[in-house]
């Protein structure tokens, strides 16, 4: 080894040192709270950027987090809806789901990708448990429409969640486990075995909200979010309450939902909810353990550093 060569080498492994210390207050800060992801778009879609997730998670567990997983799978249940001549609309960001269709929802989501999710953060060790929203009545919901243009549209067997297993998911949470759940419910007081499809973001929102969550994090196609779409010089780092409902009327129908989750978790008593890029690897790591954070994050004040 030349003497360049390894001074290089002693560089990169100060900078990796740099890297751990600067992580050490907000492992400290972090130590013990419940932290719920929203999983999905492009991001499960790379099997790089798959990985890359699934050792994240393992990580925040191992640096004394309590990280619950909840997860879509948009682009999964679009191939196979294509394959199996089933038509995909989505309205006002959500997606329409006909009794056909939800039977493919529940099939791809509870079958296939919540066992990759949990397969990949298990290569890190068997902590990572599959549940689908359906599991012991974790997710209850009732059916829900949505407004577009001053009209009321039928999504078909989409849902709203009314309540959800905190008991199930605490006592995971208590033996050391990472919930993964899938975004498909029970109706409550509907028919038995009918799943409703249930908007990734918002289960993710409602869980966080009814398990008391300390930080909910987004992961999204985008690297936040923009006061002044297409314009990118108005990517916000940080924005209140008041100031995302004013904002809301103005977004792009996909962020909407996302959007929405956020105000709902932020305003119900969640201390912090971000939107961060899922296509940049490590991104959950890089908004939980650095100073200066990514994406967007949506409290009550304007506080930086550590997005704490």
């Amino acid at each position: 080894m030349t003497e360049t060569s390894s001074a290089h080498r002693l560089v990169q492994a100060q900078t990796k040192a740099e890297t751990l210390t600067e992580a050490l207050p907000w492992i400290k800060t972090f130590k013990g709270a419940t932290i719920v992801i929203k999983y999905g778009g492009n991001a499960m879609v790379s099997p790089e950027l798959q990985q890359s997730f699934a050792d994240d998670i393992a990580f925040l567990r191992f640096a004394g987090l309590r990280p619950i997983v909840v997860h879509g799978g948009g682009p999964h249940i679009s191939r196979m809806l294509d394959r199996l001549g089933i038509e995909s609309e989505f309205r006002a960001g959500q997606r329409v789901t006909s009794e056909e269709a939800a039977e493919v929802v529940r099939m791809v989501l509870s079958g296939q990708v919540n066992r990759e999710v949990v397969a990949r953060i298990n290569q890190n060790g068997d902590a990572a448990v599959g549940l689908s929203g359906e599991d012991g009545d974790l997710l209850l919901a009732k059916r829900t429409t949505a407004t577009v243009d001053g009209e009321e549209i039928d999504l078909g067997r989409v849902g709203e969640i009314v309540s959800v297993n905190t008991e199930l998911i605490n006592e995971l949470l208590a033996a050391g486990r990472i919930p993964v759940i899938c975004s498909i419910a029970a109706e409550a007081g509907g028919a038995v075995n009918k799943p409703l499809n249930i908007n990734a973001d918002l289960a993710a929102a409602a869980i966080a909200r009814q398990i008391g969550a300390d930080k909910l994090v987004m992961l999204t196609d985008v690297p936040g979010l923009y006061a002044d779409w297409p314009d990118k010089d108005s990517l916000l780092s940080a924005i209140t309450p008041a100031e995302l409902r004013e904002l809301l009327p103005r977004l792009d129908s996909g962020m909407i939902p996302k959007m929405t989750a956020a105000l709902e978790a932020v305003e119900a008593g969640v201390r912090q909810a971000h939107i961060i890029d899922g296509r940049m690897a490590h991104s959950l790591l890089l908004e939980v353990f650095t100073t200066e954070g990514i994406g967007t994050m949506v409290q009550d004040d304007h506080t930086t550093g550590g997005q704490a």
